[in-house]
């Protein structure tokens, strides 16, 4: 499932196999607009920075903001969400590269801005969570 993934560190295939369910949790969340689902998959004290530059400080904050996110500006806006990099910070703390591609509502590969972000993910008593982040929009015809 890892291949393709430059991994720093000794991170484990069970961990890294967790932490790609985090950001496929958090794409298939995006995609189906599910404001829920998607802020599920930080911690409830996260600090996440978006694409425009807004820094959300928690779970509930990043719920609030998606629910009229995902409503709005970004109701017809659909990624893949591609890992790229693992880097081990500390034990169960892993700094995620992720590029974003932007797809029209079938799937497909459209034309438009991409991402990148850069998600540090974090093992919890209960599972796997986002901690920290931000989002880059990412001009790819450059």
């Amino acid at each position: 499932m890892t291949s393709g993934i430059l991994v720093v560190g000794t991170i484990s295939t069970e961990d890294q196999d967790a932490v790609i369910g985090v950001v496929k949790g958090l794409e298939e969340a995006f995609n189906a607009k599910d404001p829920v689902a998607l802020s599920g998959q930080y911690t409830e004290h996260t600090s996440w920075t978006n694409a425009k530059g807004t820094r959300l400080d928690g779970r509930e904050a990043i719920a609030e903001f998606s629910a009229v996110a995902l409503k709005n500006f970004l109701s017809d806006s659909f990624a893949r969400y591609d890992v790229v990099k693992m880097l081990e910070v500390a034990p169960d703390v892993i700094a995620v590269n992720v590029v974003q591609t932007p797809l029209d509502s079938a799937g497909g590969v459209v034309d438009g801005p991409g991402g990148a972000a850069l998600y540090v993910i974090a093992k919890r008593a209960d599972g796997w969570y986002i901690a920290a982040g931000q989002n880059m929009a990412v001009d790819r015809t450059r």
